[in-house]
């Protein structure tokens, strides 16, 4: 009786030793620790759409989009769009800033379809290119509005380098501002992404910026 407990004891033990290194293979040490939350989102977003075709992909962002056929809002010219954008950014007009960028219809119908990112050897889907749109240029005018409530001090700008046609679209970036910090000082900065023209409409692609 004594030598079957024993080895019943040491049966049950060997049991609960080998449950135990089971839950701890299931419990992810430091080291597997998830990157950062935006990272995340965006490889989660890879993964998934990789497995969808693009025409079904940009269908169904379209019908969850607002039907757009041409860019509202907007300006008539480059020079008109950044003189309203630095009013905008001196009076902290969020509202007019939000007009003077894409909107999700906008980039839906105007925009992905034939922008080179979205097309190979890039093919982002729409689902993640908005979304890394949207997340640059959340920041970028946060960083614009910390700066609001006094004078830009815009003297000029200028795009570096030749315009990109993508079908109906022309693009001018990246694009730097001219701006005086100082009497006799004048400094060059990227205040938003790039210019995006289709059919005498400007606007900003976003807000995406250096500062």
């Amino acid at each position: 009786m004594i030598g079957f407990g024993r080895h019943h004891w040491m049966m049950l033990s060997l049991g609960v030793a080998l449950a135990g290194c089971a839950r701890d293979a299931a419990v992810p040490t430091a080291r597997w620790e998830a990157p950062a939350a935006p990272r995340l989102r965006a490889s989660a977003a890879t993964h998934v759409d990789s497995a969808v075709p693009r025409a079904v992909a940009l269908e169904r962002f379209q019908r969850a989009s607002e039907y757009a056929t041409a860019l509202s809002s907007g300006a008539s010219s480059r020079d008109e769009l950044v003189r309203r954008f630095a009013r905008a950014v001196e009076v902290r007009d969020t509202a007019a800033l939000r007009r003077l960028v894409l909107s999700r219809g906008e980039f839906a119908y105007l925009y992905y379809p034939t922008s080179r990112q979205g097309l190979p050897p890039y093919d982002l889907s729409p689902d993640l290119m908005w979304f890394m749109i949207v997340e640059r240029s959340d920041r970028g005018m946060s960083a614009l509005l910390a700066q609001a409530g006094q004078s830009l001090d815009v003297t000029g700008y200028r795009c570096v380098g030749d315009s990109t046609v993508e079908g109906k679209n022309r693009l001018w970036g990246p694009c730097l501002v001219r701006r005086v910090q100082a009497p006799g000082d004048t400094v060059e900065a990227r205040l938003f992404g790039p210019i995006l023209e289709r059919e005498g409409r400007y606007k900003f692609v976003s807000y995406s910026n250096k500062l």
